[in-house]
């Protein structure tokens, strides 16, 4: 493909991923130095060289430059999800669900451990991550409640989804204190297979 052929919509989500990794960059810094509740939108506006209305077409609050963008990666793990075979045990299916979302983040790792702490320690973003669940458990209960037989089929699907969800902030949060070189797939797969084995 030469240039004449490459796609305008290409070249925006390139450029769009490139001023949301910049911003996210610069916020991280900050609330580093500052403390995440100390850091305004206009502090961070202005340190990232946008304004706030710019800032505003990328992230819908603070909180979103940390927690990511949750629309778009439940997505993944729910279309992940669709694509496991049916007869395929509905936790194995939910774990690789995950295991696909995880493995199509990308980026510098040091600052993703960065954001993952912070995300612990600051009150407002574990309730985004919690936010962040509450509309992941909409969209994944159902497709898993599908897969299952017998009763109570939907207070079973939510507690698999659930599950899966706790599996995934101990597993980031395992990997984020971690000094190790291990990749977060394979903190993810241990933490799932803890469940599996009992204990």
């Amino acid at each position: 493909m030469d240039d004449s052929e490459t796609k305008p919509g290409l070249v925006r989500d390139i450029a769009r991923d490139a001023v949301r990794a910049h911003v996210t960059a610069v916020a991280v810094h900050l609330f580093d130095e500052l403390g995440f509740e100390n850091v305004t939108i206009d502090q961070l506006s202005e340190a990232a060289g946008i304004s706030r209305r710019t800032f505003h077409r990328y992230f819908s609050a603070k909180e979103d430059v940390i927690v990511g963008d949750t629309a778009q990666m439940g997505k993944l793990v729910r279309d992940a999800l669709l694509q496991r075979p049916p007869q395929e045990p509905v936790w194995t299916s939910l774990r690789l669900a995950f295991v696909y979302m995880l493995s199509q983040a990308s980026g510098d790792s040091a600052r993703g451990k960065r954001m993952i702490r912070l995300m612990a320690d600051t009150a407002a973003l574990r309730a985004r991550n919690l936010e962040k669940h509450l509309k992941w458990e909409n969209m994944l209960t159902p497709i898993i409640e599908e897969r299952l037989t017998g009763d109570d089929r939907h207070v079973r699907a939510q507690a698999l989804v659930h599950a899966g969800l706790a599996c995934l902030d101990v597993s980031l949060l395992t990997w984020a204190q971690s000094t190790s070189d291990s990749g977060i797939e394979d903190v993810f797969r241990r933490v799932f297979a803890a469940i599996d084995e009992g204990g």
